[in-house]
């Protein structure tokens, strides 16, 4: 950009907002540098900053704490960091209605410390430290407990959303009952950011239980692991998650049950009984005190999110450990997130893998990979209805502005 074109964006930005720097090669995204960052502290701000982009034809990428900024392809260009981290409050908290409003930049755990203090909690677990509430609407994370409870797509009740050209959008309320608008949320959800920037969302909340069980077995052989998930998950005993931990070594499934002391404690035994019926004669089913230290933690390496049917688990952990692919996640609902080394043959542990989901009534995406490996694999592989994104895309963003090509399809 030249000098004084340069000066005249930062002067504008600065008349917009009252955080404006050059950016540095920290806020590189996906290593395609930013122009400017920029820290808003409203809706209001952001609606200014995203006008002046707009007039200028400056690509915006929003950012939180940074977690996933790797995550899907590398934008094509960055103008400008849209950074929320200012926007980090707890704007309200209905108790007595579930209800609780926040903006983008709060770190999840910052939430559920807060709910926590009102017995209450968003049943969304913290995939990644540090994360926030925008990114994980944009990348649709939500971990182990979407089991029972859901993702952010079905917990988010209501939102604030900028437009690329800086009209502000809301939808849905503060009732939980309120429907009206939600489309828009869960357009947001899962979008990485390319259709709007959400500042603040209304989440629907669920009670801190009164007691927890965790169920554990350690298996060698996949056929038996996916047995056991069946049987829970067919069963009456209402686990909240299902996890598995699997390598071509062996691995490990674990139950979540929450509730009450008494009924915990009656589904435990039941658990117990199932997941040992399922399993060899010489299985043990620990109870643990605590969750395991794996437990929604993304596996090293080349980050992959692999998706089946239930009735596919068994193919997919199967064939990910003949590749050396090893695999965590939800098994409970046929979500897992599988790990390549760097240095393996990425490229056909991809095409395999991807293969078999496919067949398993799933997908596989590429989330996470050095620049060097994403230019070598399909990270978004096939998808449905893209003609209908691609639209999408175009009604919200005709000027491709917002985080262009993050997603599928190069939207």
């Amino acid at each position: 950009m030249a000098v004084d074109a340069g000066t005249t964006a930062v002067t504008s930005l600065a008349a917009a907002c009252d955080d404006v720097r050059e950016a540095t090669d920290a806020d590189a995204v996906d290593a395609v540098q930013p122009g400017f960052v920029v820290r808003p502290g409203s809706t209001e701000e952001t609606t200014g900053v995203l006008r002046v982009a707009a007039e200028r034809g400056l690509a915006v990428v929003a950012r939180g704490a940074g977690t996933k900024l790797t995550w899907g392809t590398p934008p094509e260009r960055v103008g400008l960091m849209l950074d929320l981290t200012r926007m980090a409050a707890v704007l309200d908290h209905a108790a007595g209605d579930l209800v609780a409003v926040a903006q983008a930049g709060c770190p999840i755990a910052h939430l559920q410390r807060t709910l926590a203090a009102s017995g209450q909690r968003l049943a969304i677990d913290e995939t990644l430290p540090g994360s926030t509430l925008g990114g994980g609407i944009a990348t649709n994370s939500s971990g182990p407990r979407r089991m029972l409870n859901g993702t952010f797509r079905d917990l988010m009740i209501g939102t604030t959303v900028v437009r690329a050209d800086g009209v502000i959008a809301k939808s849905g309320g503060r009732v939980v009952k309120n429907v009206a608008g939600y489309d828009l949320g869960k357009l947001m959800t899962g979008s990485f950011g390319t259709l709007g920037v959400v500042t603040d969302a209304v989440f629907r909340l669920h009670p801190l239980p009164a007691a927890s069980g965790v169920l554990s077995a350690d298996i060698r052989d996949s056929g038996i692991l996916a047995a056991m998930v069946r049987a829970i998950v067919h069963s009456d005993v209402v686990p909240t998650a299902v996890e598995v931990d699997w390598s071509a070594a062996g691995g490990r499934i674990a139950v979540l049950l929450e509730g009450t002391e008494a009924g915990v404690a009656g589904r435990t035994a039941a658990a117990r009984e199932l997941l040992a019926r399922a399993g060899p004669a010489e299985v043990d089913v620990d109870v643990l005190e605590q969750l395991p230290r794996w437990w929604g933690r993304y596996p090293d390496g080349v980050l992959l999110k692999l998706s089946c049917a239930l009735s596919g688990v068994e193919r997919v952990l199967r064939e990910a450990a003949a590749l050396g692919v090893a695999v965590r996640g939800s098994a409970g609902v046929g979500v897992l997130y599988g790990g390549i080394p760097v240095d393996a043959d990425v490229t056909g542990a991809v095409t395999a893998l991807r293969a078999t989901c496919t067949a398993s009534g799933g997908s596989l995406v590429v989330l996470d990979a050095p620049a060097a490996v994403k230019s070598t694999v399909d990270v978004w592989g096939p998808v449905s209805a893209l003609e209908l994104m691609r639209a999408v895309k175009r009604q919200f963003d005709p000027h491709r502005l917002l985080a262009p090509g993050r997603f599928v399809g190069g939207i």
